[in-house]
């Protein structure tokens, strides 16, 4: 991981131990984020209601998103919601099952929150570049997930 996302991931430790509502810490992650890195220009939270087999719109900064529920299996949330694995998509153009929040977005990276072995929520960011994603936002988006895993509310 890069020195600049170490020091993000100690920021958003920072956030998330703070005295405040889940979703007010979990917001404040996003808006450091999508402030802080160049080519993260929506970063969200969606938040797991496995009784219903969908994902719904959490805490969030950027462009707001008609998307705000989504059935597992549809777009790369859905997806990840099904694969319970890190997805990154380097063109959205070429994924077949892809669903637009915007006609800016160009690559996207969705990465689970897990808890027990099952996701709970979902961190997903969205640039406006192609192959804006590296190995080294997997690592932190995944490190970061880890530690907002304990903020995450959400019914069985």
């Amino acid at each position: 991981m890069s020195l600049e996302f170490d020091q993000l991931l100690l920021q958003s430790q920072s956030i998330l131990a703070e005295d405040a509502r889940p979703d007010v810490r979990l917001k404040k992650v996003c808006k450091l984020l999508k402030e802080s890195v160049s080519y993260y220009h929506w970063v969200g939270f969606y938040i797991a209601e496995p009784a219903r087999r969908e994902l719904v719109l959490g805490p969030y900064a950027g462009t707001p998103t008609d998307h705000i529920r989504i059935a597992y299996g549809l777009g790369i949330c859905g997806q990840v919601a099904n694969r319970e694995q890190t997805f990154v998509v380097q063109d959205v153009s070429k994924e077949a099952n892809y669903i637009s929040c915007s006609m800016h977005v160009r690559s996207e990276i969705v990465v689970p929150v897990l808890r027990e072995g099952r996701v709970v929520a979902e961190i997903d960011v969205d640039s406006h570049l192609l192959a804006a994603f590296t190995p080294a936002d997997r690592a932190f988006l995944e490190r970061l997930a880890e530690r907002a895993e304990p903020l995450i509310v959400f019914e069985a």
